[in-house]
């Protein structure tokens, strides 16, 4: 599919300063290095900017210090990256689900789906659950009892809902993903581990991404809780009762322990781990592989371990690292003895 689009008319969607021809035709999006006629790009990081002049791109987003010099079409914004993300959706070529029910489907006879919804093949809607108008739910989707998805909501294949999951509008989840699996709950018995039930639910707010093979776990008790305009990476683990506030982002293969409350407008990079019961305050960075291990309660960037350096260094490096203990013993000998001969020097003078 072929979306064509006047130049003029993307400076009018982005309120944006349009230098050069309203009338080119533009048909799709792409980098510096590869755009082509009809194509638009964008210059978010100065590292590219030597692409700039010998890129074919039919019009480029630039912030206006630098369209200084620049001959092309261009399109002035103060974010360029933020225009490019706001125009992608004019040319995604993801297909539009049309409503209704596939015959394939089997739906609950007083389960609820709206007309204007649409239910793939082999999908699975379980007793009381209710899919409102403008979903999407993929094929081979599981739908738990109760449960319940908001308006506009698209869910890709083989996204599995258990019973009593409460999804808000405009809500994406991809492949893989489950919602509502039982939690690592368990109390031990004399050495042999006794389960607990989960008896709680997971509710997720408006406006949330949620990624492929991500799993958000249902509370113990009380409900997990998704906060409005949360995104969620790739293979995320959100164990039970945790709480993320509204707005905050995960990348990819992060874990969070259970009963763990994140803050509003949080960032938590790749392969960050998270023990449980901890609290971490709005406003906080977490740079990646990093382990949080206490409660966080001041906003800014947090990190931990060790930054990469060629091998040899950091063997040389994890050598010291386990000498540590002996050198702090070491050294408060030392410091016992300085005070001592700095304490009797004193006494002595003085008399």
């Amino acid at each position: 599919m072929t979306v064509t689009i006047k130049l003029g008319q993307l400076a009018e969607f982005l309120d944006a300063t349009l230098r050069g021809d309203a009338d080119k035709d533009i048909t799709g999006l792409a980098t510096l290095q590869e755009a082509g006629p009809g194509q638009v790009s964008f210059l978010a990081n100065p590292q590219y900017r030597k692409f700039l002049a010998v890129s074919h791109a039919a019009a480029v987003f630039l912030k206006p210090a630098d369209a200084e010099g620049f001959a092309g079409d261009a399109l002035l914004v103060p974010d360029p990256y933020l225009a490019y993300a706001k125009i992608s959706h004019l040319f995604d070529p993801k297909p539009k689900a049309l409503p209704g029910v596939h015959p394939s489907a089997i739906v609950a006879a007083d389960a609820h789906v709206d007309a204007l919804a649409s239910v793939g093949a082999f999908a699975v809607i379980e007793s009381c659950a209710r899919i409102a108008a403008g979903v999407t739910v993929g094929a081979h989707c599981f739908i738990g009892a109760r449960s319940e998805i908001g308006e506009g909501g698209w869910l890709a294949p083989r996204v599995t809902l258990y019973h009593d999951v409460r999804i808000g509008k405009r809500v994406v989840i991809q492949s893989g993903a489950v919602l509502g699996g039982e939690g690592f709950g368990f109390a031990n018995e004399k050495g042999v581990w006794q389960k607990i039930a989960q008896i709680g639910g997971v509710r997720v707010g408006d406006d949330v991404e949620i990624g492929v093979n991500t799993a958000v776990d249902r509370g113990a008790l009380a409900d997990t809780v998704i906060g409005n305009g949360v995104k969620l990476d790739n293979q995320i683990q959100i164990a039970h009762n945790v709480q993320i506030g509204d707005h905050t982002a995960m990348a990819a293969c992060v874990g969070i322990s259970g009963s763990t409350k994140i803050g509003k407008h949080c960032t938590i990079a790749g392969g960050v781990g998270m023990v449980g019961h901890i609290e971490v305050c709005d406003g906080v960075f977490v740079t990646g592989m990093t382990m949080v291990t206490r409660s966080i309660t001041e906003p800014g960037a947090y990190s931990s371990g060790t930054a990469m350096q060629p091998a040899a260094e950091w063997r040389k490096s994890a050598a010291r690292i386990r000498q540590l203990d002996d050198m702090a013993r070491r050294l408060q000998q030392m410091e016992k003895v300085v005070e001592a001969v700095t304490s009797g020097g004193k006494a002595s003078s003085e008399g």
